[in-house]
């Protein structure tokens, strides 16, 4: 009786394990597609608004959504729906052109229609400087000994400031010819501008069509030094950057 009884509760079991999981599953996804998907810095192109070991929140929403908003860019759309397009300064995630399998991260400098051009390590828009100031150096802990790089902190047009770092006036992408970017798209930058594949090399990024982008860079959830893994937990208390945790973008 003991033996058939636990046999005839076993399909009930599954069915109600597939419930809970299913559900779940579906959930987790229509979140991460329609919301919020998590990503992981994994370069210091974005130095220092994104460390290397951050944790980030995309909202998906922001611009509305394309094919690339869905997984492995199976959605049959065309174009963008909802559609609302980027302001200049967000940090947004997009896929690469050449390779939209691959996710990068970038800040928007040129909107459609713009020239853009980068002469001694100073941006132009539409043949006009951009504002910066010297600030206070850079201090990179992660290195040993600890080094210093130059902070700019540059404001656009529309009033979006925000910090850049530069290691000096004479590295390739420093002096640049003049950039026009194409209806329909957008000119990315790396806030580490010495250290950035972005649209300056238009062999590797070039411009990004506005159906590329995946959604704005809204929050840091967590962040974790030297290269650990967020699931190193014996690492925390060496390694985690408290201060940079539920810390908006900007």
């Amino acid at each position: 009786m003991t033996s058939t009884g636990a046999e005839q509760a076993k399909p009930g079991f599954f069915r109600e394990l597939i419930g809970v999981i299913v559900p779940a599953l579906l959930i987790a996804v229509g979140i991460q597609t329609f919301l919020f998907q998590p990503f992981r810095i994994p370069s210091g192109s974005m130095r220092e608004t994104l460390l290397v070991g951050d944790y980030l929140f995309v909202s998906k929403f922001s611009y509305g959504y394309s094919r690339h908003s869905f997984p492995f860019s199976l959605a049959p759309i065309s174009g963008r729906i909802l559609a609302s397009p980027p302001q200049r300064g967000d940090v947004v995630v997009f896929r690469l052109p050449r390779d939209t399998s691959q996710d990068y991260i970038k800040r928007v400098i040129g909107l459609p229609g713009d020239t853009i051009q980068v002469r001694h390590s100073a941006l132009y828009i539409n043949g006009e400087p951009v504002k910066r100031e010297r600030i206070d150096d850079f201090i990179d802990k992660e290195t040993s000994p600890p080094s210093r790089i130059e902070r700019w902190r540059e404001t656009l047009p529309n009033g979006v400031s925000y910090d850049t770092l530069n290691i000096s006036d004479d590295e390739p992408l420093d002096n640049t010819p003049v950039y026009r970017v194409p209806p329909g798209h957008y000119f990315m930058m790396g806030d580490n501008r010495d250290d950035s594949a972005d649209s300056r090399v238009l062999s590797e990024v070039g411009y990004v069509p506005f159906e590329n982008l995946v959604g704005r860079a809204q929050i840091i959830f967590f962040s974790i030094a030297h290269g650990a893994g967020a699931w190193e937990v014996w690492r925390w208390p060496q390694d985690l950057r408290l201060r940079r945790m539920f810390t908006w973008i900007r």
